[in-house]
């Protein structure tokens, strides 16, 4: 009788046993799938970290601000990779107040900023600078999660510990969703306020312009240089 033992090395001294030897052991395939997965998880944390050190953050933008005119203003300091408007999910209104905005580097997307802070920076012609930061990670609502992390949820029922604490906050949150709605309100009323103190101005200029281009085509202004004797083409 013979007995065979596989993956054990050399072979025994027992010339009745017989040993097949069949080199390393297999990698369990459950391990190296989970090795994968954290390699994977890893680089693509890495990748939107450097997103973010290339993303400034744009807010009290005017709500007729659209990503061409943000991508147009910008263009004088940087090159506009991408424009992401933040939703904001808490008011009943589609407001662009504010953006994310990638850049090539973060060189540029420091020199934007300080731009911006040095010098009143307008965008969209609102007669109010707008502000920028530096992004951060939680102002990404498409962000990863951290490699190892992990999310936890707990129902939570009167009597148990941190019940009133969620009570507190959840009473802070209605307080603050009300003061919020009066605050965009407000603003709102505001940039209507703005748009027709800017329509009026366009349509004086345009007037303007108009009257001009109206007296050099039916020959006004020739007949007042004559009368005058002014030399319209003296530079």
């Amino acid at each position: 009788r013979s007995l065979w033992i596989r993956g054990l090395g050399a072979p025994m001294a027992n010339p009745d046993v017989h040993v097949e030897s069949l080199g390393a052991p297999m990698a369990n395939p459950n391990e190296h799938a989970e090795g994968m997965m954290g390699e994977h998880a890893e680089k693509e944390y890495a990748d939107f970290e450097a997103r973010v050190k290339r993303t400034i953050y744009i807010d009290h933008l005017s709500p007729v601000v659209t990503r061409q005119v943000i991508r147009a203003a910008l263009s004088q300091c940087a090159h506009v990779v991408s424009v992401e408007f933040v939703e904001n999910y808490t008011i009943p209104y589609d407001i662009p107040a504010a953006a994310l905005v990638e850049l090539d580097d973060e060189s540029q997307a420091r020199s934007a900023v300080d731009l911006m802070r040095d010098f009143p920076f307008i965008i969209g012609g609102m007669p109010r600078p707008v502000r920028a930061s530096l992004a951060r990670p939680e102002m990404f609502p498409d962000r990863p999660s951290p490699p190892g992390s992990k999310m936890e949820f707990l129902w939570l029922k009167q009597g148990d510990p941190e019940y009133d604490g969620m009570s507190k906050l959840k009473s802070l949150a209605k307080r603050q969703e009300a003061e919020n709605m009066a605050l965009i309100k407000n603003i709102l009323e505001e940039e209507k306020e703005l748009a027709a103190q800017q329509q009026i101005m366009l349509d004086a200029n345009y007037y303007k312009y108009d009257l001009l281009e109206n007296i050099v085509q039916n020959g006004t202004v020739k007949n007042l240089a004559g009368h005058y004797r002014v030399n319209l083409f003296d530079g």
